[in-house]
């Protein structure tokens, strides 16, 4: 998966619906926010937030429900922690 996010607020729009979780165990996505869009790159777990829908690799909606998320996303300080748990291969991320 490419790292350049739209977040939408349509989840009618959205490519995948994320949660976000406070805990580590529980995350499929462990992503890592950077504001140097040359940084995301696929499959990387490192994120570049757009505010262009055509920029965006993908389009995102962030619920408050995790039963309904495609990805539950933990968010790390470390770049390099940033990746894929184990969903990567299984899902086509």
């Amino acid at each position: 998966m490419a790292q350049k996010i739209y977040k939408t607020d349509l989840k009618s729009e959205a490519d995948y619906i994320a949660w976000e979780t406070k805990y580590k165990s529980e995350a499929d996505v462990w992503v890592f926010l950077t504001e140097n869009k040359t940084e995301a790159k696929k499959r990387s777990g490192i994120w570049y937030f757009t505010d262009k829908r055509a920029q965006a690799d993908y389009k995102i909606y962030f619920t408050g429900f995790k039963a309904e998320a495609d990805w539950l996303i933990y968010y790390t300080e470390n770049k390099t922690e940033a990746g894929y748990t184990y969903r990567e291969e299984d899902e086509g991320y």
